[in-house]
């Protein structure tokens, strides 16, 4: 099956995919100098990743947030469109994490499951590799495993996302992003070894060091990184490379409402982000970064509402971060982009006689639950619900919003294939 898509050559300049600043502000990109749109080029790239991020979850984001007359910042980036999320798995219709970020990543469609390898198993050059080729600086940052599928696809190439303990081999021994922060500690610790964040099994069996291929921390500096695992030694750390693991898996506990769902990073989204701007605007080059927020995607994933929007909320912090930084910093593209998007979620009002699910057994099957909130529109009196049509992903587009050279070229419908060939043309294209 033919893959849709290309890799592009790699060149200086940076680009930043995040949501964004907002209309009419100070430093929004006609009045921060940026090159216009016939001089479209690139230093910084932010590139901003709402797991399972749908124009939905943005919405309802934004009406518990800032209500029905608010903005949020992703919202508020210059352009806007919407990409296709269709993967080339020959089976599935709809895609996984893996594929998605692939398309992004790489330029190349491929089946569910592949990180940054084509349908034949292939690997495929990354952005982050092209960056990197161009002497820039990188950084991969989430709040996932920081070898899960998103990152990954960025950094490593391996046929089965599952095998994450290569991916952090890869990382550390190849690829050599300067900034890797997130969660995930147990891929990298063999087991036996608890590292800093003793195995929890009684609430998640999966939690438990399993690394199939040594001790990835030690491996790690003894190539150059510094390892922190706390939010005081990041920001005490003044090293040129640094990772950072601050959980055992994801950053959080994602579960159904009130079954131990917990959103409480031990370092917030917005404090790693900001440190790896710290670090990597030292490069003269510039850097190419990847941010992903997964709790979104995950707590969808539970049909948990709740912490849907939560999750939705730190990362339009954190994008408010980045256009901040943007506003500073001539030459930053900043992009937010959602990989597929999660659960069915739909806005509702409050109906008494409009529920879904089993009210007798709420929980026998999340793809089936009951109508969560209401959730309170800020600034008025109203209120909302949120429906959900499955515990799973769906094929639907998601949301794209980017502001700073050469972003209006991403105003449209496009594959995330696309996404990728202007982002890598405009790398290309010498500061």
């Amino acid at each position: 099956m033919a893959t849709r898509g290309r890799v592009l050559a790699g060149a200086a300049g940076t680009a930043v995919l995040a949501v964004g600043l907002a209309s009419g502000s100070p430093g929004a990109a006609t009045d921060r100098g940026y090159p216009g749109h016939g001089d479209q080029r690139v230093r910084n790239v932010i590139l901003m990743v709402g797991d399972g991020l749908s124009i939905a979850a943005r919405d309802a984001t934004r009406l518990a947030t800032v209500g029905q007359d608010g903005q949020l910042a992703m919202d508020s980036l210059r352009y806007a469109g919407w990409t296709y999320t269709d993967s080339a798995d020959p089976e599935d219709a709809v895609t996984d994490s893996a594929a998605a970020a692939t398309a992004f990543a790489t330029g190349v469609r491929t089946y569910n499951g592949a990180v940054s390898v084509d349908l034949d198993g292939n690997p495929v050059t990354t952005l982050l590799e092209r960056a990197k080729a161009l002497r820039k600086a990188t950084g991969l940052v989430t709040t996932s495993q920081v070898t899960d599928a998103t990152p990954a696809a960025f950094g490593a190439h391996v046929p089965n996302r599952s095998d994450q303990s290569e991916i952090a081999r890869q990382y550390v021994e190849e690829s050599r992003p300067d900034v890797i922060l997130g969660g995930g500690e147990d891929w990298w610790y063999p087991v036996g070894d608890e590292g800093v964040f003793a195995p929890v099994p009684d609430d998640d069996p999966a939690e438990i060091s399993k690394s199939t291929i040594g001790n990835l921390v030690e491996r790690a500096q003894d190539t150059g990184y510094t390892y922190v695992s706390s939010a005081e030694e990041l920001t005490a750390t003044d090293a040129d490379r640094i990772l950072g693991l601050f959980a055992n898996e994801e950053m959080f506990q994602q579960r159904p409402e009130g079954q131990g769902d917990v959103y409480e990073p031990l370092v917030p989204l917005v404090d790693m982000t900001a440190k790896a701007l710290d670090v990597l605007s030292r490069d003269r080059h510039g850097f190419f970064l990847v941010v992903e927020e997964e709790a979104i995607d995950e707590f969808a994933h539970q049909n948990n509402a709740e912490r849907t929007i939560q999750a939705g909320q730190s990362l339009d912090e954190t994008v408010a971060l980045a256009q901040e930084f943007a506003a500073h910093h001539r030459g930053t593209l900043v992009l937010v982009v959602g990989d597929h998007e999660t659960g069915g979620l739909q806005i509702e009002n409050v109906d008494a006689d409009d529920e879904s699910g089993d009210p007798e057994n709420p929980s026998a099957d999340v793809t089936q639950s009951l109508e969560d909130g209401p959730f309170a529109i800020a600034g008025s009196d109203l209120e909302f619900t949120v429906d959900w049509t499955t515990g799973s992903h769906t094929g639907a587009a998601t949301p794209l919003t980017a502001e700073g050279p050469g972003a209006e070229r991403l105003a449209r419908a496009q594959h995330a294939t696309d996404a990728h060939d202007v982002v890598a043309d405009l790398l290309r294209r010498r500061w």
